[in-house]
């Protein structure tokens, strides 16, 4: 990871992304590194955030569009995009109405596994840009047929890789509980494929600031082994409004690269 004379970090395949902000496609040690779909087409610099010198973004509009079956099917790659995926239950949708500030955009359900097809939520933010937000099928829910969850697991891999304008994947994480295997696996996966993403621990006001701290520290110690350095994370309550700001400035500083590197490839 290098710096040029403009002070930002340059990022491609095997950068390591420093936590204020940028792409992680982290060093997987298990398997030589792969360029993801998004830098296979792009030599993308990211700038380090400022925090200082930087208004902080909110979401002032979202709208939900189309669920798309297919990738094919999503709509135009026309703008930036985040998808936000997880194992079912772990509070994504509550954490997505958050972010947007509209309590019934993703509908909240007590069945796990409702989430089925690719929902794109069209989002327009206080600096007056627009992008996509997309909610991905939870994965790991096991009361569906065998072949449904094959179905669901091709759909998200189809999209997860082949999704070109996708700028970064929000992997959430239950805060409650210690390293979850299919979390592992699902985040090693993203390695081999090279997908660039950051953590999302949620549920945050179930337990105390204390024992939050140390599952974090615990999941984060065990990516290690696979990993050279961590991945960027955060950490949330949906229920407290936690963590929405951080979220969102990364977003928008991912947004700002994104139409840097759009200008100057014209």
């Amino acid at each position: 990871m290098e710096r040029d004379e403009r002070g930002v970090v340059g990022v491609g395949c095997g950068a390591v992304f420093q936590i204020a902000g940028g792409l992680f496609c982290g060093n997987y040690n298990h398997k030589p590194l792969l360029q993801t779909p998004y830098t296979k087409h792009h030599t993308l610099h990211t700038p380090v955030p400022r925090f200082h010198d930087i208004c902080q973004m909110e979401i002032t509009q979202a709208t939900y569009l189309i669920s798309s079956p297919s990738v094919e099917q999503c709509p135009k790659p026309d703008r930036p995009e985040y998808a936000f995926i997880g194992r079912s239950n772990v509070g994504k949708s509550s954490l997505i109405n958050m972010l947007t500030n509209k309590k019934e955009l993703a509908k909240v359900s007590a069945s796990p596994g409702k989430t089925q097809l690719i929902n794109h939520f069209d989002i327009l933010s206080s600096d007056k840009k627009k992008w996509w937000l997309v909610d991905l099928p939870g994965y790991g829910y096991a009361k569906r047929s065998q072949t449904l969850r094959k179905a669901w697991g091709k759909m998200i891999e189809n999209y997860i890789r082949k999704r070109e304008n996708l700028v970064n994947l929000f992997v959430l994480i239950d805060s409650r509980l210690s390293p979850q295997k299919i979390d592992l696996e699902f985040i090693n996966q993203l390695g081999e494929w090279q997908i660039p993403f950051a953590i999302v621990f949620t549920k945050a006001d179930k337990s105390t600031v204390k024992e939050t701290a140390n599952n974090v520290n615990t999941f984060l110690r065990e990516l290690l082994k696979t990993w050279e350095e961590p991945p960027p994370h955060f950490v949330t309550s949906a229920v407290k409004r936690t963590g929405a700001k951080q979220i969102l400035q990364f977003i928008n500083e991912l947004n700002r690269a994104f139409e840097e590197h759009k200008k100057s490839s014209v």
